[in-house]
């Protein structure tokens, strides 16, 4: 338990951060329900963990009841991500590093914190808890599955926002999706 609970706020820390510091001050976009929480940020100005957390409640429902232990799991991943992407949104005002180095950095950082909970067997909500779930019925990683989900999701915001540039975004999706299968390749 102790184990589910630091993974919890330190993965959840590493998204916050990655997603604050670099993918908001350069309009990059994330893949899977994060992206579209971005999305909304970008072109309505929504609280992008707000809409991550109202974008996640159907697969919550359908985890409740096929993946009871899935739904319960990753409903503290999901609360405390989303509540501290958008606590922690005054880092996306602080000066920013070249787009390359922050869609690299919030690859690394995001993955990480991707990683480290879904390692636990707890997600962030939305797309990391419809991966957990495919990767239990199939033979397939999480981190490719969430890879797969992202690039849609980066295809959708790039034609939707055009501060958002495919490639950055497309290069740190890679990059999380490397991440977070590193790190969750000795779980599956």
């Amino acid at each position: 338990m102790l184990n589910k609970i630091i993974s919890t706020l330190f993965g959840s820390c590493l998204i916050a951060i990655g997603i604050n510091c670099f993918v908001i001050p350069h309009h990059l976009v994330d893949g899977g329900i994060i992206g579209l929480g971005l999305i909304a940020k970008y072109t309505f100005g929504l609280k992008p963990g707000l809409t991550i957390i109202i974008l996640s409640l159907p697969l919550y429902i359908y985890a409740w009841f096929h993946f009871r232990t899935y739904f319960y799991n990753g409903m503290h991943g999901l609360l405390v991500s989303s509540c501290l992407i958008d606590y922690f949104h005054p880092l996306s005002t602080l000066n920013t590093v070249p787009i390359l180095i922050s869609a690299l950095t919030g690859g690394v950082v995001i993955g990480a914190g991707i990683g480290i909970m879904l390692y636990t067997k707890i997600s962030t909500g939305g797309t990391d808890l419809l991966a957990l779930m495919i990767s239990k019925s199939t033979s397939l990683n999480v981190g490719m599955v969430i890879l797969f989900i992202d690039g849609l999701v980066i295809l959708i915001g790039s034609t939707v926002i055009k501060e958002t540039t495919i490639f950055y975004s497309s290069l740190m999706v890679g990059v999380i999706g490397l991440t977070t299968s590193v790190i969750t390749k000795k779980s599956s």
